[in-house]
């Protein structure tokens, strides 16, 4: 586990798959991430690449050819090389060197930064395409933030307010395929938290650049700011047998989406997919500020 700190907070991220496990706050003495509990959800703050969501009946095809590939791909389950360590930010590599060629044609390099300043962390994603053609992706992020924060403190304590950037639309999931729902939807958006909310999977948007999760009684919870990123996944774990929720939210600022019930299943065609020219390089940030 490698750590990154400074005078507000203390981060705690894995190698293995490079993926962010605690954000500590000093001030407040309390834990913001979700504890991976297998029994509810197993893991905290997973990368999703090179696809996000489901693929319409697990495959797809590129220049006529058949791939496999489960829900959210392969990196999140990778070891990542430290790259880079300091006070306050860390980053990791991930070369492919044709260890997916069954699975994903294409050879990439993926590098994934964490960096403070103050209450705030940033994180971000560096995709290099190492081909000599255009490479096709889609790279998300699915962090998962305690809710409740505070013992005392409920589900409906919290307040959850997504704002837009444009033409907003909801999608909702059917057997894990999307279909639009709504379009031109005025903002903020304040769902109502309740365990009924996830009982049909995730809620997804288009077009939102900051959503707030925030506790009615103690004022504590969380900001993302993800202007730029086309999608939005708002998701929590629901057991069909106690009919409620796991105690966590995830916020998942997203480059792709799950595939369009009407998929063609070619990669190039798929609704959200990024297209990488030859050598170079696909950046982007999101910003997590801890309240």
């Amino acid at each position: 586990m490698q750590v990154i700190e400074n005078e507000h907070l203390k981060v705690s991220i894995s190698p293995e798959g490079a993926e962010l496990r605690e954000v500590w706050s000093k001030q407040e003495e309390m834990q913001y991430m979700w504890e991976g509990d297998p029994a509810y959800w197993g893991r905290v703050s997973p990368v999703l690449f090179p696809i996000v969501g489901r693929l319409k009946d697990d495959r797809y095809f590129v220049d006529g050819k058949e791939y496999a590939m489960n829900q959210h791909g392969f990196l999140r389950d990778m070891t990542f090389e430290l790259h880079d360590h300091r006070a306050d930010h860390v980053s990791f590599s991930f070369s492919s060197n044709g260890q997916f060629t069954a699975q994903y044609p294409y050879e990439f390099q993926a590098i994934i930064s964490y960096t403070l300043k103050k209450d705030k962390l940033s994180v971000s994603w560096k995709i290099i395409n190492e081909n000599e053609e255009s490479m096709y992706f889609s790279i998300g992020g699915h962090p998962a933030f305690q809710v409740p924060l505070l013992e005392g403190e409920t589900l409906a304590d919290y307040r959850l307010e997504l704002v837009g950037d444009g033409n907003v639309k909801q999608y909702e999931l059917e057997n894990a395929l999307i279909h639009v729902k709504e379009s031109n939807l005025e903002t903020p958006i304040t769902p109502v938290l309740s365990d009924n909310l996830f009982k049909n999977d995730a809620l997804i948007y288009s077009n939102i650049k900051q959503v707030k999760l925030q506790s009615t009684k103690s004022g504590k919870g969380i900001q993302v700011d993800c202007a730029g990123f086309p999608y939005l996944g708002i998701w929590s774990k629901f057991n069909e047998e106690t009919g409620k929720i796991a105690p966590f939210l995830c916020i998942e600022p997203w480059h792709g989406i799950a595939d369009m019930h009407d998929t063609t299943g070619e990669l190039k065609e798929k609704a959200g997919i990024n297209k990488l020219p030859a050598g170079e390089a696909f950046e982007s940030t999101y910003e997590i500020t801890f309240k």
